[in-house]
């Protein structure tokens, strides 16, 4: 009954995620090929959006890759990917901001993005053993059942920072898209374009966490019905 609810829960969450995926690179295509109308590329986006908010020690640079876009704390970067940083499409202004909003998270302190940086160690150290040690933990169930709660232990701090990635790609989205508004870089007829954009960006994240809640659950279902 587990083995069956097993790959129920992992065929589902892998096919939403692909079709969710899928999604976001059809979007990426449409939206690429429709310009902003001013000629500003992603990268000019990008300054333009950091220097309006009083951000000066933050630099945009180019990164290899396609839907790399990130921003990167530790040295403050935007980092742009080769169908964004020199293009001069909706998708690439949007993309851009969001990045940019990160930023602008960073420089106000906004708290759910101080907490998930604080949480990066931890869940990479998490990741490098997790796996193993789930693994481990369900071979020796029955003689040593402590090894699969420690793995389920680092596995809720995957799921956990899942969880809080949300709020801080929806408020940076969010910023993003007043910005654009505000500043004239998107109007009447390719706002909602923008706005459709990052919300498919967003579901991404949204499916990563449920997903991740699934499987969280079901190794706590494993363990508590370890003696049945």
């Amino acid at each position: 009954m587990v083995i069956g609810t097993q790959w129920i829960i992992f065929i589902g969450v892998a096919l939403v995620s692909w079709l969710v995926q899928m999604n976001l690179q059809n979007k990426f295509k449409k939206y690429s090929k429709i310009p902003t109308g001013n000629g500003m590329t992603g990268a000019d986006v990008a300054r333009k959006m950091l220097q309006d908010n009083g951000i000066y020690d933050v630099t945009v640079t180019h990164t290899p890759g396609q839907l790399t876009d990130h921003y990167n704390p530790a040295n403050k970067t935007v980092n742009l990917s080769d169908g964004v940083y020199a293009s001069n499409s909706i998708m690439a202004a949007a993309v851009a901001a969001h990045e940019c909003g990160h930023a602008v998270q960073h420089a106000r302190a906004y708290a759910p993005l101080t907490m998930r940086s604080k949480l990066v160690p931890v869940v990479q150290f998490a990741s490098n053993i997790m796996s193993w040690v789930l693994l481990a933990g369900i071979l020796l169930l029955e003689s040593f059942p402590q090894l699969l709660l420690a793995g389920i232990i680092l596995f809720a701090t995957t799921t956990l920072f899942s969880f809080i990635t949300l709020p801080v790609e929806i408020n940076a989205s969010k910023r993003a898209l007043v910005w654009l508004n505000a500043s004239g870089i998107t109007n009447a007829y390719n706002h909602d374009k923008a706005e459709d954009a990052l919300r498919s960006a967003a579901y991404t994240y949204v499916v990563a966490a449920l997903g991740s809640l699934a499987t969280l659950v079901y190794y706590i279902m494993i363990f508590m019905g370890r003696r049945d």
